[in-house]
């Protein structure tokens, strides 16, 4: 025995964030610009943001104007030798680009630098294989990681080079490229093929709920808004809730009491991010399908944060691409975090409330605190409730069961009570509630 253990401790990566201010005229492709950013370094921000949330020590970061784009490094080479410098003034062994990268570009600024290079597709990619709990997590993240994965081949493996003879001629067979190629083709067929076995499952869960007529509610919004601390106020859930970008992402769901007696269904779903990568866009389709069978939608955003307007332009381009036929009347503004702003500030906020319409009335809250908790729950037991069918019913003492049903499951707007004990209520109920009370006061 020597007395010595071998350490598996991973060393710490530190890393050197750079993000590129690519003017519209350098862009190759005539596409729209990004939303516009109040503040200059919030993109910095965001990506050192990301970086921390992957664990890694921030030992520089700088913006980088790009005026001219530039195919095989995207930097010009000035810029280039600038970032090496840095790269080897802090020891930092690997370079994070707020960006998407070609393969090539990726592979010539690796060369260039002398370290590991990731994109930002690749960083959030490794943040969510990392923070994917559940088995339908795991393999969206998995398929997302190889569809971004099979375009980069050529800089990712080394022996591409060879092939593999066949037959008895031994002739140059099929190159090994072609070999992963057709792999990773498959294994994202075997992906696609489990995840619809999800979907399925999911739409299941989904049509046992509908015959329980519960409203669902769900919660969306940018990422680190507050929805999960949200979502823990409201249920008094344990949710996992830090000051982290994508501190959850499986989707969780969760019974919500409303003030009028009804309870609701809520879930909690994955925070949305600018320039999402569009394969996570696509892997997470069947995730946001939980929002398109919403009753109401939450839009959580927030509003201590000066991009706070970007950033709810950015969850809306998500929405528009992943759920393109929502119903955006059933969507609510919930403002978090109103207990980080100065008076001033509330305010203003408050002024720019009363300014919307009714029916796109934003509540302003709190979760940390709980200040407008209140309103906003009676807000939501009043727009679940707008859709239904009135009626009178009088129930005899011995229905006293059928009674708590229906005070659970709708809304009573008006009760008279009999001397001999029969009560008559008027009540609003949701479609699948009538029939169910239809077939409960039947066998009753």
């Amino acid at each position: 025995m020597t007395g010595k253990y071998v350490d598996h401790t991973p060393d710490i990566q530190r890393a050197v964030v750079v993000d590129p201010e690519i003017s519209a005229h350098a862009s190759p492709k005539k596409v729209e610009t990004s939303i516009e950013r109040k503040h200059d370094g919030s993109r910095l921000e965001e990506a050192v943001g990301l970086a921390l949330a992957l664990d890694l020590e921030i030992v520089g970061s700088l913006s980088v104007r790009v005026r001219k784009f530039n195919p095989a490094t995207l930097f010009g080479q000035g810029r280039v030798e600038d970032v090496r410098q840095l790269c080897e003034e802090t020891e930092a062994n690997l370079v994070v680009v707020n960006g998407a990268l070609t393969p090539i570009q990726q592979r010539n600024l690796e060369k260039g630098w002398g370290v590991k290079v990731i994109d930002r597709t690749g960083l959030i990619l490794e943040i969510f294989g990392r923070r994917a709990r559940t088995n339908e997590g795991k393999l969206q993240v998995e398929l997302a990681r190889l569809e971004y994965e099979k375009s980069r081949l050529v800089r990712t493996w080394t022996h591409l080079e060879r092939q593999r003879a066949t037959g008895t001629t031994g002739g140059p067979g099929e190159t090994q490229i072609e070999l992963d190629r057709r792999m990773i083709a498959d294994k994202i067929k075997q992906l696609k093929s489990e995840l619809e076995e999800v979907r399925r499952t999911r739409g299941l869960h989904r049509s046992a709920r509908k015959k329980v007529p519960y409203p669902i509610v769900a919660l969306v919004g940018y990422t680190n808004a507050g929805k999960s601390t949200l979502f823990n106020h409201l249920t008094q859930a344990e949710v996992l809730a830090k000051d982290m970008l994508f501190a959850t992402l499986d989707t969780t769901l969760r019974t919500l009491k409303l003030p009028n007696g009804r309870s609701a269904i809520i879930s909690d779903t994955v925070g949305f991010i600018s320039d999402l990568p569009h394969e996570l866009v696509a892997a997470f389709r069947a995730t946001l399908e939980e929002v398109m069978e919403a009753d109401l939608i939450l839009h959580v955003r927030d509003m201590s944060n000066p991009e706070a307007d970007a950033q709810g332009e950015d969850v809306e381009q998500v929405l528009k691409v992943v759920l393109p036929d929502l119903d955006r009347s059933r969507m609510m503004e919930v403002w978090n975090k109103i207990d980080l702003m100065d008076d001033d500030s509330r305010d203003v906020l408050q002024t720019r409330g009363i300014l919307h319409k009714a029916e796109t009335k934003p509540y302003l809250v709190s979760a940390i605190t709980g200040e407008g908790i209140d309103a906003l729950l009676q807000a939501i037991a009043r727009k679940v409730d707008q859709e239904g069918t009135e009626l009178d019913i009088t129930l005899d003492p011995s229905q006293g069961s059928l009674m708590a049903w229906v005070y659970q499951n709708g809304r009573v707007l008006d009760r008279f009570d009999y001397e001999d004990g029969r009560v008559q209520l008027h009540v609003k109920l949701s479609d699948q509630a009538l029939g169910r009370y239809e077939r409960m006061a039947a066998e009753a």
